[in-house]
């Protein structure tokens, strides 16, 4: 199943358990198409570039929310009741390309790959031993005290 971003644009003046309400008929609907979300986020209220026009008023303003689903692709179809739905200004379901996933993510390549690299890695690797290092680059920043006198005369 592919992975999917619901953005939701909601009337500002919308309470918090209404807000939610929506949310989790959104949630229901992905769970019976056996769906699965995989995160959530709210943008808190956002300024609008312009007003969206709606019956009751202009709106400059919108509550923002985004849902990540890993749903079918004829998911999008079936999201058209939200059209319907007073408390939104607009809503949009993309589609995130190029994510891998699952057993994509993992390639039989790839899985060699990265455990050959683990074997090779020193058991100290990546720690930092920034005293030795210090005492190396002492010998770069000598100066001669004959070329000095030289540049006062």
């Amino acid at each position: 199943m592919p992975l999917y971003d619901c953005m939701l644009l909601l009337k500002p003046h919308v309470t918090k358990e209404r807000l939610m309400d929506l949310v989790a008929r959104v949630g229901k609907h992905v769970y019976r198409r056996n769906g699965v979300i995989t995160n959530m986020k709210s943008f808190g209220v956002v300024q609008l570039g312009y007003g969206i026009k709606k019956l009751d008023g202009r709106h400059y303003k919108g509550q923002l929310m985004q849902m990540s689903m890993m749903v079918t692709p004829n998911f999008n179809k079936e999201l058209h009741y939200l059209n319907k739905e007073d408390r939104l200004l607009r809503w949009l379901l993309v589609k995130q390309r190029n994510t891998k996933y699952g057993m994509e993510f993992l390639d039989e390549d790839d899985a060699k790959s990265e455990m050959n690299q683990l074997r090779r890695r020193p058991p100290n690797y990546g720690e930092d031993d920034d005293e030795d290092e210090d005492d190396d680059y002492d010998e770069e920043y000598e100066v001669n005290q004959d070329e000095d006198d030289k540049v006062e005369k």
